[in-house]
């Protein structure tokens, strides 16, 4: 069997991103095609996830949500994760350079697997403090919480109560029953 390898693979940077058309993501030197627009329910629930993180941080002056932005990681890596909390100093432009504390991402039957695996790697690697998968078919977020030794330990599986957070110097609870 022929196993190919990386680097027989074209690797692409920043540069070569901004000159694509449609929408895409580069990890690693790797593009990878997104799908076309999200579906009614997927962008329903990052509508309703996005308005209740808003509501959660008005008690937090550092920090704020934004929901989908570019994050370029590097000149090989840049992704659009779906919501994203981000504490000051942050920039405002084209891209979100600083590492999220937060990132949610809401799968899709063609994201689910990268969503999963490659972007939770990536995710854990960057120093995301918390990560959060969402499934909006079942109804369910599992919230993964970066340790002190770089590892995502599950927090558990949340329907309709609330999860609280503690992030550079604030704290809130979302409510995860008012994305459903």
């Amino acid at each position: 069997m022929f196993i190919l390898k990386k680097e027989y693979l074209p690797s692409y940077t920043y540069l070569d991103y901004e000159q694509w058309e449609g929408k895409w993501e580069l990890i690693d030197g790797i593009p990878y095609a997104m799908a076309p627009a999200p579906g009614w329910y997927h962008q329903k629930i990052n509508g309703r996830l996005f308005a209740a993180l808003d509501e959660a941080l008005k008690i937090c002056n550092q920090c704020e949500a934004n929901m989908p932005i570019n994050w370029k990681i590097g000149d090989m890596t840049i992704v659009e994760p779906d919501v994203v909390v981000v504490c000051k100093p942050f920039e405002e432009g084209l891209y979100l350079t600083k590492t999220p504390e937060i990132i949610f991402e809401i799968l899709s039957p063609s994201t689910a697997e990268k969503d999963r695996t490659l972007k939770y790697e990536l995710y854990r690697g960057k120093g995301v403090g918390y990560y959060i998968i969402v499934h909006p078919i079942e109804k369910i977020a599992e919230v993964f919480l970066l340790d002190a030794g770089g590892q995502y330990i599950p927090q558990g599986k949340y329907f309709d109560t609330p999860f609280h957070f503690e992030i550079s110097g604030c704290s809130f609870d979302l409510d995860f029953g008012l994305i459903w």
